[in-house]
């Protein structure tokens, strides 16, 4: 009898036992299929690292939480056994729900008669945090199944990432490298037992123990009552009353740190949809040159200089170490926030050692070589040194030191203007607008733009030799470095640029001193509307730009002045500690050749003295001395003689100077008194001769001189001149004989408004004529 009914009741308990079955089969296939909320894995916070990974910059997630995502190896493994033996003991083990669990809650709840235990795993607290929800039977038999889901979809070390990713730890921190970074102030790879401690008790109840004063005691209890639960766990190679005394001791974070927000400018312009932006930016470069350029903002603003920026780069390797976009970051009122080193900007005269460069390259000059440094016209064009005077000749070397600007616009002119640009966009300069025929001559002198970033990979290109390294700021490998122009081109053009002696050198490093391997350009914008320095020594290259977003001028925008001592500021800082080191030596495609002491070509045999420089093996310049020439020169008189007079009259062979009046019209003190050549005696001179006639240079051909009301035209004199091989010239304004004067000097002309009609006329009867126009009104 008692068989026969209990037949009909264990059949009942089997039914129900495969209806059961049933169900968790069908409910575990749904959540295999059902697909997750969307939005339950959000974005987090992007970080801009280091080089060495240490954090640069933190931003908020899209939804205003300081949640940076991480990966559990980068996590203090502590931390990990820890929370496991807290929260979930058999977390690897359970397919997202611990039956076990639950069957020993219900149990402990059911004899307390109140809620003393739970069973939530680390996926349902995972669920709960991602999907918050009224704590009722309905929402935990929800979490078990969203647990599910997770688990169909993620491995255990992904779905313990997200937890740790999404953990609470009050107000809108979440995640353990977020609480770490903003209660300890470091990552949570290496934690100390206080710290796990911490860690662990603030998700249990983040409204009263994240850190403040008022919650320091909540938090303090907490705390060691874990520590004491988890001490065995904690102790690793110590004893665990040991480890709860040391927790216990610990004092306890009352304060949350701010989140590292350093280099702005580079972490707001890398910042895109990747959660890390790893770069080679280098801690210790970014934080000297932003605080160089802080320090130097407070002293531009009083001279009405706004904006700045500074880029460090390891030339060895083509690596960014350091990015500042502008003196404050805050500064609203006048950009602060855009990135000042991808702006192009005109860069004044720091573009004339590449001309250089490229001219030693290509055997066109040498450094040594005489140039001319005089008024030159170039259709409208006229370009004129920054001081307004001239050299009449000087040393392409000196040139470049002085910064003078003549004679690299003539240099450009030899190279030609867009072969000149092409280099420049292969040298990576992007800036640059594709359009042949657009830039012109003041290409040279800063009459196109490009960002402080290109113009460091410009003076990094130099420092490495005159190879090429496309720049990087983020770690994804080097570039190959490429030969744009000959080791010893290079040499020769940073030669140049470490002379102390040049106008561009800071008064105040007169006396504290440049380390000898040290090379720099300055630059100022025409108008005054930027300055530039640029330059490297042995290991960084550095260049700092100062001007205003807004394009306002100030007379202080002086490159030298204004960027050279910021720039030497920072290269001074970089090295600090280390002993500097020797100048490289002369590269090995460089050799010595002998030239004309004065003119620095190769001499002729009329130069008298002679000087070995070193000059490109491959590219020597084959122009002999223009300037030198072997006269023949009666003793009697002193006058020159062609060879057909010479016979029964006493001569010496002499070396002269042949100069033209334009170059001897602007060669200052003793060099005017250079010797010329005698005058021809009398029948002696070549036919050829009176063919040279002189060329009118002012006025220009095809000018109309303006004469300006109410001005005495006795104070609007033009100034008449002439290019001639002669002595003296004689002016004659229509048909009327002004004077004569010397062939260097001009004749001052009062105007008179009217078309006139102008003669020039040399010692030989040579002559050459040109028209003009004076507009305007005589003044009272």
């Amino acid at each position: 009898m008692l068989l026969r009914r209990l037949r009909p009741a264990s059949v009942a308990v089997g039914r129900l036992g495969l209806v059961g079955i049933g169900l968790a089969v069908a409910v575990r296939l749904a959540a295999a299929v059902v697909p997750l909320p969307a939005g339950f894995i959000t974005p987090g916070s992007t970080v801009v690292t280091y080089r060495d990974g240490s954090f640069a910059h933190v931003f908020l997630s899209p939804d205003e939480k300081w949640r940076i995502p991480g990966s559990v190896d980068e996590v203090d493994s502590r931390y990990i056994d820890a929370l496991v033996a807290l929260e979930d003991k058999r977390f690897f083990e359970h397919g997202g729900v611990d039956f076990l669990a639950v069957a020993r809650a219900t149990w402990t709840n059911l004899t307390q008669g109140r809620v003393v235990s739970g069973a939530s795993t680390l996926t349902m607290q995972l669920v709960r945090v991602r999907e918050p929800r009224r704590r009722t039977l309905a929402s935990k038999l929800v979490e078990a199944f969203r647990a599910w889901q997770v688990e169909a979809r993620f491995d255990k070390t992904t779905i313990l990432a997200h937890y740790l990713t999404y953990v609470p730890f009050g107000r809108n921190v979440e995640g353990i490298e977020a609480a770490a970074l903003a209660y300890f102030g470091h990552r949570p790879n290496r934690l100390s037992p206080d710290e796990i401690s911490t860690l662990l008790a603030v998700p249990q109840n983040p409204s009263r123990r994240y850190p403040s004063a008022d919650n320091a005691g909540r938090l303090r209890e907490a705390r060691n009552v874990i520590a004491e639960r988890l001490a065995s766990t904690l102790a690793h190679e110590r004893t665990p009353k040991d480890v709860v005394a040391e927790v216990i001791r610990a004092p306890v974070v009352r304060r949350l740190k701010p989140f590292p927000r350093q280099a702005k400018h580079a972490a707001y312009w890398l910042r895109a949809a990747q959660r890390r932006v790893e770069t080679t930016l280098d801690r210790g470069a970014q934080g000297l040159a932003e605080a160089t350029m802080r320090q130097a903002g407070l002293h531009a603003r009083e001279l009405g200089i706004h904006n700045g920026a500074a880029v460090v780069v390891d030339h060895r390797s083509g690596e960014v170490r350091a990015l500042v976009g502008n003196f404050d970051f805050w500064d609203r009122d006048h950009g602060g926030q855009i990135p000042g080193f991808a702006r192009p900007r005109s860069p004044g005269s720091a573009l004339k050692p590449f001309l250089y460069a490229l001219a030693v390259d290509r055997g066109l000059a040498l450094p040594e070589h005489l140039v001319f440094d005089v008024p030159l016209r170039y259709g409208t064009y006229a370009p004129k040194n920054y001081d307004g005077r001239f050299d009449g000749l000087v040393r392409l070397e000196a040139a470049l030191a002085r910064s003078l600007n003549v004679p690299f616009v003539e240099l450009l002119a030899d190279i030609g203007v867009d072969p000149f640009i092409g280099h420049l966009k292969t040298w990576g300069v992007e800036s640059l607008l594709d359009e042949p025929g657009f830039y012109g001559l003041s290409s040279a002198i800063g009459g196109l733009a490009l960002t402080p970033l290109e113009l460091a990979g410009l003076y990094a290109m130099l420092a490495q030799d005159g190879r090429f390294r496309p720049l990087r700021i983020r770690p994804d490998g080097a570039g190959t470095a490429a030969a744009m122009f000959a080791p010893g081109a290079a040499y020769l053009t940073r030669r140049a640029l470490r002379s102390r002696d040049r106008p561009d050198f800071p008064s105040r490093r007169r006396w504290s001193g440049v380390p000898p391997t040290v090379h720099w350009k300055t630059g100022t914008s025409y108008g005054h509307r930027d300055a530039w320095a640029a330059g490297s020594n042995d290991r960084y290259t550095v260049v700092v730009w100062m001007g205003n977003f807004d394009n306002q001028p100030s007379r202080h925008l002086v490159g030298a002045e204004a960027a050279g001592p910021v720039l030497f500021d920072i290269l001074e800082g970089l090295t600090a500690g280390r002993r500097p080191a020797e100048p490289s030596p002369p590269t090995e495609d460089l050799t010595r050749v002998e030239v004309c002491r004065f003119s620095g070509h190769r001499p002729s045999r009329a130069c008298p003295h002679r000087v070995h420089v070193w000059a490109l093996t491959r590219r020597v310049p084959t122009e002999t001395c223009p300037y030198h020439v072997a006269v023949d020169v009666e003793r009697e008189t002193g006058l020159a003689m062609r060879p057909g007079c010479r016979h029964g009259r006493p001569y010496d062979t002499r070396a002269f100077l042949r100069l033209s009046s334009s170059v001897r019209r602007w060669m200052s003190g003793h060099r005017r008194d250079l010797p010329a050549p005698p005058n021809w005696a009398k029948g002696c001179g070549p036919a050829a001769d009176h063919g040279a006639a002189p060329r009118i240079t002012s006025p220009a051909a095809g000018q109309t001189a303006l004469m300006l009301p109410g001005v005495a035209a006795d104070r609007q004199e033009i100034p008449l001149e002439a290019e001639s091989q002669a002595h003296r010239l004689s002016w004659f304004m229509d048909g009327r004989f002004l004077g004569t004067v010397a062939a260097d000097q001009p004749l001052w002309w009062v105007p008179v408004p009217g078309e006139h009609e102008l003669v020039v006329v040399d010692e030989s009867g040579a002559s050459s004529e040109r028209s003009f126009r004076v507009s305007g009104r005589l003044g009272g």
